[in-house]
């Protein structure tokens, strides 16, 4: 199997500033990142900073906290992993 790059090509983080529990902060993320927590926000019918603050709540309280960005990347592999076990069983 060949291993192709991805459609958009590789590109480097993008910051973008959010606002958590009434704080502004920026985030430095992919844009293939970006895209996926929009979509993932637009599925759940939340706006981002929704999102990522329920995401940066749940990371507050775990046993060894990461970053939030590495946070971010690590809640949209295991959401699209989610969807694609979902989406594989509903097709069985």
């Amino acid at each position: 199997m060949t291993v192709t790059p991805p459609a958009a090509g590789f590109i480097g983080p993008v910051k973008r500033s959010v606002t958590i529990a009434g704080h502004a902060t920026s985030i430095s993320l992919e844009p293939i990142f970006w895209r996926a927590l929009e979509e993932a926000a637009a599925r759940r019918a939340l706006p981002l900073n929704a999102l990522i603050a329920q995401i940066d709540a749940l990371r507050i309280v775990a046993e060894d906290p990461p970053n939030l960005a590495s946070a971010l990347r690590s809640w949209i592999l295991s959401d699209l992993c989610s969807i694609n076990s979902d989406n594989h069983s509903q097709q069985h």
